[in-house]
């Protein structure tokens, strides 16, 4: 088991993620107190960020073809 020393920042508590144990690429982790554990893990995607995403050109899939047929799927 390892360990890391909390200190002072300002008003908060904090930590030092020892270098091996970084979220590379995440800029924002989720925090969640279960019982005496304290749990760190990547921000997931939520449908209010999905709106904060680049829009689609215009004419995306203006015209279409079927890429699957009617044919053989009903009875007549």
């Amino acid at each position: 088991m390892r360990t890391v020393s909390i200190f002072k920042n300002g008003n908060n508590r904090a930590i030092r993620l020892p270098r091996d144990l970084d979220f590379e690429g995440v800029s924002e982790l989720e925090i969640v107190r279960e019982g005496d554990s304290i749990i760190l893990r990547p921000v997931r995607p939520t449908w209010g960020s999905f709106a904060q995403l680049e829009k689609a050109d215009p004419d995306f899939m203006a015209e279409r073809e079927d890429v699957v047929t009617d044919e053989g799927r009903f009875e007549p």
